[in-house]
């Protein structure tokens, strides 16, 4: 297992982080705490969950916390061999206090994370959403607060852009605060919306872990077109969790799976080592429901590109348009 730096921070992770969001239903307790064990013993050391995640169950606004109950279970006697990543911000509940990054929020939350995880400190705290309702210096001033109790070691963010990353990082500078270590963004091969947001987080040293990096299941080669989706798949158990199937998705799918037969390997492991390519990827988060998926993407890391696919790939699935400089074109 070839180690990536998270960010400043200093921590050495697997390229693949074991998610969690399908932990409870459809992955059972005891199934769930199983690939944790495994993952371990595959020399994975990151693991990513949420306060709000509790399976295919969850909803906007569902209490959550089955999925941290289950991975404090997994870790009782294993803390020490895992990165451990959970997120707060999202709804779980219907109050005025139960949403959001305000410092009431958060330190609640925290304290039943932690107990839920069965940790005294996390050592990723992630705030899940960005909140327009809530000044960006209270949610540091309580991430800074967080860090001197001892509560959590590091933070990092997910679903925000890089303007967003860049105001935390000029508060965080001006105040002395804990400055932000991780980027969690939704990026594939099929969904590229951050692809010019990297550069800034490498430049920042500010490490990205993306979800969705197999578009649930889209990048696996499971679908075809024609094709009913597989009974135990994403879009048979949840199809409003996937893209769109249609002719030109199909099209991509099919151009992609020739590139990926002709650098000799699955797709599901072609697309994951493309991801880790691109600049400031520091691990995938993969949600898996069996141990022969996670096995498949961490041999996604020993994958070498050819050099010429990548222009190939741009023509497939092109990233988002981009202005040209005018000085230097």
């Amino acid at each position: 297992m070839q180690y990536r730096t998270l960010g400043a921070s200093g921590l050495l992770v697997s390229p693949v982080c074991l998610g969690t969001m399908t932990f409870g239903t459809p992955v059972s307790e005891a199934d769930s705490i199983r690939l944790v064990h495994e993952a371990i013993d595959m020399g994975v050391n990151f693991i990513d969950t949420a306060n709000v995640y509790e399976g295919y169950r969850r909803v906007l606004g569902s209490p959550g916390g089955v999925a941290e109950e289950i991975v404090g279970k997994a870790l009782c006697d294993r803390r020490d061999k895992m990165i451990l990543g959970t997120k707060v911000g999202a709804p779980i509940g219907p109050g005025p206090q139960d949403r959001g990054l305000s410092a009431v929020h958060i330190l609640r939350e925290l304290d039943r994370s932690l107990r839920r995880l069965q940790t005294d400190v996390i050592d990723l705290y992630i705030i899940h959403w960005p909140d327009k309702h809530v000044p960006i210096e209270t949610t540091l001033s309580a991430l800074d607060i967080a860090v001197r109790q001892g509560k959590i070691r590091y933070f990092g963010v997910s679903n925000h852009s890089a303007w967003q990353l860049s105001e935390m990082l000029w508060a965080a500078e001006r105040q002395g605060w804990p400055r932000a270590v991780s980027s969690q963004i939704p990026f594939s091969l099929l969904r590229r919306e951050f692809q010019h947001d990297l550069p800034f987080c490498a430049q920042h040293s500010i490490g990205v872990t993306p979800y969705q990096v197999l578009q649930g299941g889209l990048l696996t080669g499971k679908y075809r077109r024609g094709q009913p989706p597989p009974r135990d798949s994403r879009a048979a158990e949840k199809p409003d969790w996937i893209l769109r199937t249609d002719d030109a998705m199909f099209g991509r799918l099919e151009a992609v799976e020739v590139l990926a037969l002709e650098a000799g390997v699955p797709i599901s492991r072609y697309s994951l080592a493309w991801t880790l390519t691109q600049p400031a990827m520091v691990s995938l988060v993969v949600g898996v429901k069996r141990i022969e998926q996670l096995q498949d993407a961490v041999a996604a890391a020993g994958v070498d590109l050819p050099t010429e696919h990548r222009e190939k790939l741009d023509a497939i699935c092109p990233p988002p348009w981009r202005q040209a400089n005018p000085v230097r074109g």
